[in-house]
């Protein structure tokens, strides 16, 4: 398995939080009540995960790549300028969602924008990476350049897709679940 197949099964994983995520963005619009809990916990993966070990995986494969086409360059750059806006909007994010947890006081109609800003930048930056860049990658790369990278950008384990799941995700796992086979 190469780090592309790695990334992309992240990816896979990514979207189905992303699905609950835009789920419960429709049902605050429609005036339902937000699990709030929920919400932080799915945010509090992402940025833990996917901005502290995920995009610096990506960054380290790209910076592997810089140089090999100037097309490749130019989705390289443009993918890690994403990553910067992809952390600071689950910062941003990840804040407000505490703040309400603490009984800050916000309009839920902020909170509502953000979520869906968070979302729509999140599934459109893993649709430029599968879309295009990977792509781009895959077409780049030789047999040696994968072998040097699997010891190079040796793969963690998931905390909450992975086998062992870390504990302070099982709640969010199993809530996952529920809310899979609920639309199912």
């Amino acid at each position: 398995m190469t780090i592309l197949t790695e990334l992309h099964r992240d990816h896979v994983n990514l979207n189905k939080l992303l699905v609950v995520l835009r789920r419960k963005v429709d049902k605050l619009r429609a005036g339902d009540s937000p699990n709030v809990n929920l919400m932080g916990d799915v945010i509090h993966y992402i940025a833990h995960y996917a901005d502290g070990y995920h995009h610096p995986r990506e960054d380290k494969l790209y910076d592997y790549f810089r140089g090999r086409s100037s097309v490749l360059d130019m989705h390289l750059t443009d993918c890690a300028a994403e990553h910067g806006k992809l952390k600071l909007s689950s910062t941003q994010l990840s804040e407000a969602i505490d703040g309400v947890l603490h009984d800050a006081v916000m309009p839920m109609g902020e909170l509502v924008d953000l979520l869906d800003q968070f979302v729509r930048l999140q599934l459109n930056h893993l649709g430029s990476e599968e879309g295009v860049l990977f792509p781009l990658i895959d077409d780049a790369a030789s047999e040696e350049d994968w072998v040097k990278l699997d010891a190079l950008l040796v793969e963690q384990t998931d905390p909450l897709f992975g086998e062992h799941k870390a504990a302070e995700y099982i709640d969010l796992y199993r809530e996952l679940i529920a809310d899979i086979n609920v639309t199912q």
